[in-house]
C-alpha cells in the first residue's frame, strides 16, 4: 500500500534530509531530537555511532504526567524540554548537537530547545 504524503510534510522531509546530512550524534556529543504532532511532541537523546537512544521524554511519558496539565502546547514543550535536560544530565550528557527534524524552529520547537538549554544543556 503507497503511503499517502502531504506537500508540507514531504516539504518538511526534504529539510530533514538536508539537516541530518550535517548533524550526528556522537558518544561525547549526542543528538537531541524532536519530533511533533499537532497533539504531542516527542524528544530524544541518541547516539548515532551505536544506533541507541539514550534518553527519552514526551508529553505522553508518565513523569510529564506527573507534572499536572499543562496550559498549551508551547508550555507542553517547554516542560518536555526541561524533563529531558534533567533525565540527560542524570545519565552524564551535558553537550548535545540539535536536530529540529526538519521543522521550522518557531514556537514549540524553539519552546522546547530554550527550556532545555536553561535547564543545563548545552548546545
Amino acid at each position: 500500500m503507497a503511503v499517502k504524503t502531504s506537500f508540507r510534510e514531504l516539504a518538511r522531509l526534504k529539510r530533514k534530509m538536508r539537516i541530518r546530512k550535517k548533524v550526528h550524534g556522537t558518544p561525547e556529543r549526542p543528538r537531541l531530537s524532536i519530533f511533533r504532532t499537532d497533539k504531542h511532541i516527542y524528544a530524544q537523546i541518541i547516539d548515532d555511532v551505536m544506533g541507541a537512544t539514550l534518553v527519552t521524554a514526551s508529553t505522553l511519558a508518565p513523569d510529564y504526567r506527573d507534572l499536572g496539565a499543562a496550559k498549551g502546547k508551547v508550555e507542553a514543550a517547554k516542560r518536555v524540554g526541561q524533563i529531558i535536560a534533567k533525565k540527560a544530565q542524570a545519565t552524564g550528557i551535558s553537550k548535545v548537537v540539535f536536530d529540529r527534524n526538519g521543522f521550522i524552529y518557531h514556537g514549540r520547537v524553539r519552546a522546547l530547545a530554550d527550556a532545555a538549554r536553561e535547564a543545563g544543556l548545552e548546545f
